[in-house]
């Protein structure tokens, strides 16, 4: 069967691009490190993989939900690209007990993105989804239907997966404090209100 690619219609793209650019920017940018220059080609990158897909297949039901995991996916590509320098074990170590604090560096921003990379994606979302798009233990849970008890679980073991990446990538002096006396509290906590 031969399909037909009918061109997007301008006007078309033009309101696709105005409903979802601030979402997107946003959701890249806290990923970034608030690093504008960065955030702004990799979205760039995830429109035109838009227009190229869109082009040949038609728009997608959720367009913004599709730019999201293309943005997500050039992330990781990304993260896994880059090469990690020494950083201050204070950022660090806070970047690793909450991963939505330390990158507003960027520098930690690339670490805690390339730390992402490396775990299972699992994993990674549920870091995602409670650091960077602040939904709650509940919003997560009832997300994947599963108990509070169980997100939280998995949010603890997700960070130490993190800071166990980091910890072997940066080396141990990396992380300022271990467990205990002088180890920077979790600031936002995973309880369940």
């Amino acid at each position: 069967m031969i399909r037909v690619i009918r061109p997007l219609p301008e006007d078309e793209v033009v309101l696709m691009y105005r409903q979802t650019i601030r979402p997107l920017y946003a959701y890249v940018s806290r990923r970034v490190g608030r690093d504008q220059s960065l955030a702004e080609d990799l979205v760039q990158e995830a429109w035109m993989r838009a227009l190229d897909d869109w082009s040949a297949k038609g728009l997608p039901e959720e367009p913004l939900a599709w730019l999201l995991r293309v943005a997500h996916n050039i992330l990781m590509s990304h993260f896994r690209r880059i090469r990690l320098q020494q950083l201050d074990p204070a950022v660090i170590d806070l970047a690793a007990e909450d991963p939505a604090l330390g990158p507003t560096n960027a520098e930690a921003a690339a670490a805690i993105g390339w730390g992402m990379a490396q775990l299972r994606r699992a994993d990674a979302d549920v870091l995602e989804a409670f650091y960077f798009d602040g939904r709650s233990v509940r919003e997560i849970a009832a997300e994947h239907s599963i108990s509070e008890r169980a997100v939280e679980g998995r949010l603890r073991r997700a960070r130490e997966k993190l800071k166990k990446k980091l910890k072997k990538k940066l080396g141990p002096t990396a992380f300022r404090a271990q467990q205990g006396e002088g180890a920077t509290p979790n600031v936002r906590s995973t309880r369940a209100q």
